[in-house]
């Protein structure tokens, strides 16, 4: 094998090697799977949205049906104000419930909708009423270990 052979592989094996790259960086970011489908926005107001982030996913019964579009800060009510770009496929009742949620133990954040039974289905604009907000981690630790500190409180 002459050097123009070698070096000619070796650029293939690179460019490979960059294009893969280039696609596991579009996935970690969620962005290779842009939906250029119809969508429809609702908005739900959290007390706290925990690490959710811009693009993350809104899934039901673990299928992804759209996306965060927006978070904003609500300076009336102190509460965080979620706009969420559902699928157009995909319909939901007016009672459904919208939670933020963990993948795994220390996984991305993302909204889970709840489905209720309404016959009234979202249309674009509307408000989830009813939303439960992301639990944190360090909230929860220091919840028992207060409790364990006021239990050693009683003992004495």
């Amino acid at each position: 094998m002459n050097r123009m052979t070698l070096d000619l592989w070796v650029g293939f094996f690179v460019a490979i090697g960059l294009g893969a790259l280039l696609f596991l960086a579009l996935k970690v970011g969620n962005l290779a799977s842009a939906s250029t489908g119809e969508t429809y926005v609702v908005k739900a107001k959290f007390d706290n949205i925990g690490g959710l982030k811009v693009r993350a996913p809104v899934k039901s019964a673990g299928v992804v049906v759209g996306r965060v579009a927006d978070i904003q800060f609500d300076s009336n009510t102190y509460e965080a104000v979620v706009a969420m770009a559902i699928d157009g496929r995909f319909k939901f009742p007016r009672d459904t419930f919208a939670k933020i949620r963990t993948s795994g133990l220390l996984g991305e954040q993302y909204v889970g909708l709840a489905v209720g039974g309404d016959t009234e289905m979202f249309k674009a604009g509307d408000v989830v009423k009813k939303t439960e907000s992301a639990m944190v981690l360090e909230d929860l630790i220091g919840q028992f270990l207060f409790s364990k500190a006021a239990e050693g409180n009683d003992k004495k």
